[in-house]
Parts: C-alpha cells; sequence; structure tokens
C-alpha cells in the first residue's frame, strides 16, 4: 500500500476511482441467458446449469425436509451466532416500522401514510467460497418484519447454514439455483419459481449485470451494486493493528475489492502498512486480499477538513472512523452507507450481528442511496379523507388552482361537490 502524500483536490477523482468494469460486455452475455430463461422455464435452468456450474440439476427446489435437516448439521456454537445475530438484527429493523400518523392539514382535510409488504420479494444468495448466510438474515428479517407474504430464496450452494437461516427468517420456497439464471427465474417465473416484485441479493457481476437488465424490465432491484469497499479515517489515537485487520477484513472479499485509508498522521500510515503485510500472510485468503490491495490507497492528508471534504466524495459503503471525537465527526459525514465509531467498532459486526443492515451502496451510490432497511421491503401508500367543511375549506385554493392549469374537468370534481352543499 503506498502513501499518497498532500494531494491536490484536483487529483481526488482520479485517486478515488472505483476499477472499472466493462458493462456493455458482460450485459452482452447475460442477456441471452435471461432470454433462454424466460422462453423455456425450468428446462432453461437445467441447460444452463450443466453448462456453467456442470450441475445436473433434477430438482429444481429445495425440499422442506432439506430444510428442517439444516439445523441438525451446524453445530451448537454456530446455531448460538446465528441465533444471537438475529435477535439483534431483528430488533434493530423492527424499530423502524412505524405507526401510521394521521395528519390534519387543515380542519376537515386528514392525510396519512401507511406501510404494506411487498407481496413477493426474491433473494439470492451466492455460492462460491464464502457460504454468505449472514445475508440471508440481512434480507429476510426485514422482509418478515414487512410482512411480504412470499419470499423466495435462490442459492447454487447446499451449505446447511444458509438453509437454516432460510428457516429463521420464514422464507417461504427456496431454489437450487445460482448466477444470472436465478435473476431471471425470479424475474420472468417458471414452473417451478414464482414470479416476484423485487429481488434482492450480492452477486459477481453477472448476477449484478443481470438485476440491472431485469430492472430496465419493471422488475425492482435492491439497489445498484459493486465489489465490497471500505474507507477508514485514522489519527493518533487509532490502533495500528486493529486498522490493518479492519482493512484486511473487505480485502479478502475479492480481488476487485477495494479500501482506501485516510489520515492526517503520516506516522500512523507507515504503522498500518507495516502490520498490515504482516498480518495479510497469514490469512487463509491472502492471495484475494494481496490483489485487492493493488486497488487500494493510504493518502495523507493536511487537516481534518480536508479528511471529510475527501470522505464526502468516496461515499465509501463502509466508513470507519478511528478518530478522537468519532460520533462529532460522523455529523460532518454526508455520504457513506454504514459509519463505524472509534476503536472497538470492528466493520465486521455490521457484517454479522450489531443489528444493523450490510447490505449497502457502493461504487459512490451511497451519495443517493440507503442501505436495505425494513422500507426497502414496503410501499408506502398515502390515503386522505375529507369532510364537507373539509372540502368548503380546500376547495377554493384547488379550484383556483386547476383553472390556472387549464383543467377544468379537475375544478368541476371540486365545484360540483361545493354546489351540492349550497
Amino acid at each position: 500500500m503506498n502513501i499518497i502524500a498532500f494531494p491536490d483536490r484536483e487529483q481526488w477523482p482520479s485517486l478515488l476511482a472505483r476499477p472499472v468494469q466493462d458493462a456493455r460486455d458482460i450485459e452482452g452475455k447475460v442477456a441471452p441467458i435471461l432470454e433462454k430463461v424466460r422462453v423455456e422455464g425450468d428446462k432453461g435452468i437445467k441447460e444452463l446449469a450443466l453448462k456453467f456450474d456442470k450441475t445436473e440439476l433434477t430438482d429444481l427446489a429445495f425440499s422442506s425436509s432439506d430444510i428442517d435437516e439444516s439445523e441438525g448439521k451446524l453445530d451448537e456454537e454456530l446455531k448460538v451466532a446465528i441465533k444471537q445475530a438475529y435477535q439483534n438484527i431483528y430488533k434493530f429493523h423492527k424499530a423502524q416500522l412505524l405507526p401510521a400518523e394521521k395528519i390534519e392539514t387543515m380542519p376537515g382535510v386528514t392525510c396519512w401514510r401507511r406501510s404494506v409488504g411487498i407481496e413477493k420479494v426474491g433473494i439470492y444468495i451466492p455460492g462460491g467460497s464464502a457460504p454468505l448466510f449472514s445475508t440471508v438474515l440481512m434480507l429476510g428479517i426485514p422482509a418478515q418484519i414487512a410482512g411480504c407474504k412470499e419470499v423466495v430464496l435462490c442459492t447454487p450452494s447446499d451449505n446447511p447454514a444458509i438453509l437454516y437461516a432460510a428457516k429463521l427468517v420464514g422464507v417461504t420456497k427456496a431454489f437450487r439455483i445460482g448466477g444470472a439464471q436465478a435473476i431471471a427465474a425470479m424475474a420472468y417465473g417458471t414452473e417451478s419459481v414464482p414470479k416476484v416484485y423485487k429481488i434482492f441479493g450480492p452477486g459477481n457481476q453477472y448476477v449484478t449485470a443481470a438485476k440491472m437488465l431485469i430492472s430496465k424490465e419493471g422488475v425492482a432491484i435492491d439497489m445498484p451494486a459493486g465489489p465490497s469497499e471500505v474507507a477508514v479515517y485514522a489519527d493518533d489515537t487509532a490502533v495500528p493493528s486493529f486498522i490493518a485487520a479492519d482493512l484486511l477484513s473487505q480485502a479478502e472479499h475479492g480481488p476487485d475489492s477495494q479500501v482506501l485509508l485516510v489520515s492526517t498522521s503520516k506516522k500512523v500510515l507507515e504503522a498500518v502498512r507495516l502490520t498490515l503485510w504482516s498480518q495479510m500472510d497469514r490469512l487463509p485468503r491472502r492471495d484475494l486480499a494481496a490483489q485487492s490491495m493493488d486497488n487500494s490507497k493510504a493518502i495523507l492528508l493536511e487537516s481534518e477538513e480536508d479528511a471529510i471534504d475527501l470522505l464526502n466524495q468516496y461515499a465509501a459503503e463502509h466508513l470507519i472512523l478511528s478518530v478522537a471525537d468519532a460520533e462529532k465527526v460522523s455529523e460532518k459525514i454526508i455520504n457513506a452507507g454504514s459509519i463505524f465509531l472509534g476503536n472497538y467498532t470492528p466493520e465486521s459486526c455490521g457484517d454479522y450481528a450489531s443489528g444493523t443492515n450490510h447490505t449497502l451502496p457502493t461504487n459512490g451510490y451511497a451519495k443517493a442511496y440507503s442501505g436495505v432497511s425494513v422500507d426497502s421491503f414496503v410501499k408506502k401508500i398515502t390515503v386522505q379523507h375529507i369532510t364537507e367543511q373539509g372540502i368548503k375549506n380546500i376547495g377554493p385554493t384547488v379550484e383556483t388552482m386547476a383553472e390556472a392549469e387549464y383543467l377544468e374537468a379537475h375544478k368541476k370534481a371540486v365545484t360540483i361537490r361545493l354546489e351540492s352543499l349550497l
């Protein structure tokens, strides 16, 4: 990790640029997969599984016994940990579901907004070397709280922890489908897989491209997503070994992950760099982490003001503030997916069990997007009720505005009611 000292602000955009992917090339490969599933359904999915995963699928769905027996395949320590994480995540997200509040905007005119769970949602959990059962909790729990009637899970993994988490969160149907074909199955529906209204979950560049393409066809997705990333802002109160561990916790996700270290102390940056390599040598996924570090930077700045400005421009998925008065500094952050305060708040806790959601905007989308919450799984429907006195109070305002917009029928809909009360 090279230290970049006191870069000019004109250099910031190039320093903060994420690795670029050729989206058009990937979408060109994904589009035929989506079309095959749309046209051929289950048959297309089985052929794609054989082609890409060298897997012959007989039954697309996990059976109820597969899910019920998953608990018995886990050791007790892991089950206790998953249950504790479930409780913390549920508690934090449950508080997000607020009761409707009726507001009388003027006498006789009452408006309110109520939350309604999206009826059918889909959750995608990738396979690979990391069985992301934690993501089942992060997506399934808010869906459960929101009251979604049908929660469909697709994953190419048969890891029992994924199936156990699916049972805890009340997944209604689970399927052995991976990749872009899983996104297509949930978007279009097949003989076996129900069509859903919104799709959530991480995945590789092909899964991400599939989500972006189906979103153009009217199927909602959680958010645009890219490789995982973390930014750390550290001062002389930080513990270098802690920071190095935090950077590596993101770097081990994969070679396209990005980490950013920002400080006003050269001493801290040098200390982190020294301990970083010694810690990385002991990691089982050190090769992936080493590749990720090639996309990463350590930036030395002159002032806290510069550091905050740079971090807001970067808009990190995860932002760790290992500084004095971290909470005070956090109030100046306006672009971040999730913030972690102080020396004893590792990003890993947010990934698993503190209670906040780990499905967060990447690639700078934190400038406009929030992470997944209960709100992601509900629709907000507004309701209004106007009494006879209310239409007398508000009617003339609406008549005047409608007439000014040359919408006579709009005006008439009010006038006819006012005349009936004469």
